[in-house]
């Protein structure tokens, strides 16, 4: 018996300041959840919930593999904790090489972060640190995308498009702006996959390249599928035509790939469904099933071969001063391959090809079903997006996701 699940009478008082919470509405009315398995959870009192959102994003294979739950078991009792600060265990070196392994050809270096926020941030610093190694230390502006969804860090935030998470927390990160984003009822209501109009927004980078110079402009950050947003889908040729805007001006390109990759689109990353290559992409959540927590930013050899060229008795050698206390943590690099064994040995970083078109089918048979004014769907991701409640405030509906 699971005696934390005979907790949560009386949780008002309880010490966790919970996160994106309304902590005393929550603590009057707690709603727990006391043990996992498959695509279920159990309430404390027995009762099954469907996970249908596979935790938060993350949970790609399931609850409680055995793979993974016996991996994390051999590692923790085999060495708990070791840095990787001037030092190394062979189990990150492993995980890292299997990781680029499955990678888009050419991401053949992969840094590890604790979460997909660590992971924005550490690519942004990542393509900031870039330039100024070639000589292009005037390249500080970072670009993101109105509605985009980049984690809670600095670095994230202000990339971000999300106003409520940024409202509270002062001017931020300066050199940041942001790209319209791609959501057009009008005119896209009710596709099928990738909208067939909107594909002229991506121009809005070329008209920031004018604004501001390209040549002072480090780097563009988008969702390849905006995840947190809503489910906003990339129209045809817009991926294609923001890469071609970033490499004509030397741009960097970064896909935020933390609920995209591992699967969720048919393929084991959104790059390699849309055939559009970015410079560095980030990555977290299913990178080890949820398991223990971990993130990773996956780059091509020329960036990294950047860092590479300089005196490496300079300042002791040190490429990049930049990491975490747990980064490559050896129980979270057990998780990750016990994950991966899992996608391989179930084929699940493309069986989502196999399912889309029932999915597909599923979710847009509420068309036509009372307040729904938009099904929008790719891979095994949908929204279903609702008619805003009389009195709401004027461009925010309601979403289902």
């Amino acid at each position: 018996m699971n005696k934390r699940a005979e907790f949560g009478s009386d949780l008002e008082q309880s010490a966790f300041w919970m996160p994106f919470t309304a902590n005393r509405q929550f603590k009057k009315a707690p709603r727990l959840l006391a043990r996992a398995e498959g695509m279920y959870y159990w309430t404390p009192d027995g009762r099954q919930v469907l996970d249908g959102t596979a935790g938060l994003w993350c949970v790609n294979a399931g609850h409680c593999r055995p793979k993974i739950v016996e991996a994390v078991k051999r590692q923790v009792a085999t060495m708990d904790f070791a840095p990787t600060f001037q030092m190394g265990h062979p189990i990150v070196f492993e995980f890292a090489d299997r990781l680029a392994r499955i990678a888009p050809e050419g991401f053949s270096r992969v840094f590890f972060t604790n979460s997909g926020s660590e992971s924005v941030d550490t690519a942004l610093k990542i393509a900031l640190a870039y330039h100024r190694a070639r000589g292009e230390g005037q390249r500080f502006r970072l670009i993101g995308r109105e509605r985009g969804y980049h984690g809670v860090n600095f670095g994230g935030m202000a990339v971000g498009g999300l106003q409520a998470n940024k409202k509270t927390f002062g001017p931020g990160v300066a050199g940041v702006d942001h790209i319209r984003h791609t959501h057009d009822l009008e005119r896209n209501a009710f596709s099928r996959g990738q909208p067939e109009r909107g594909l002229e927004f991506a121009d809005e980078l070329e008209r920031l390249c004018t604004l501001h110079d390209p040549s002072t402009i480090a780097a563009v950050i988008v969702e390849p599928v905006a995840g947190s947003a809503g489910v906003l889908v990339p129209p045809k040729g817009y991926l294609e035509r923001l890469r071609e805007i970033c490499t004509r001006h030397g741009i960097l390109l970064i896909f935020d790939e933390v609920i995209t990759g591992f699967g969720r689109l048919g393929h084991p990353f959104a790059s390699q469904r849309f055939g559009v290559m970015p410079d560095l992409f980030t990555t977290a959540k299913g990178l080890t099933n949820g398991t223990v927590p971990m993130g990773a930013v996956f780059l091509k050899e020329s960036l990294y071969e950047a860092f590479m060229q300089g005196p490496e008795s300079s300042l002791s050698g040190i490429e990049l001063f930049h990491g975490y206390t747990y980064s490559g943590h050896p129980v979270a690099c057990a998780a990750g391959i016990g994950t991966l064994e899992t996608y391989e040995d179930e084929s699940l970083l493309t069986r989502a090809q196999s399912l889309e078109t029932y999915w597909e089918e599923a979710a847009h048979s509420l068309k036509g079903t009372r307040h729904v004014i938009d099904v929008r769907n790719c891979g095994l991701v949908a929204a279903v997006e609702l008619e805003p409640r009389p009195g709401a405030p004027a461009g925010a509906p309601t979403r289902r996701s």
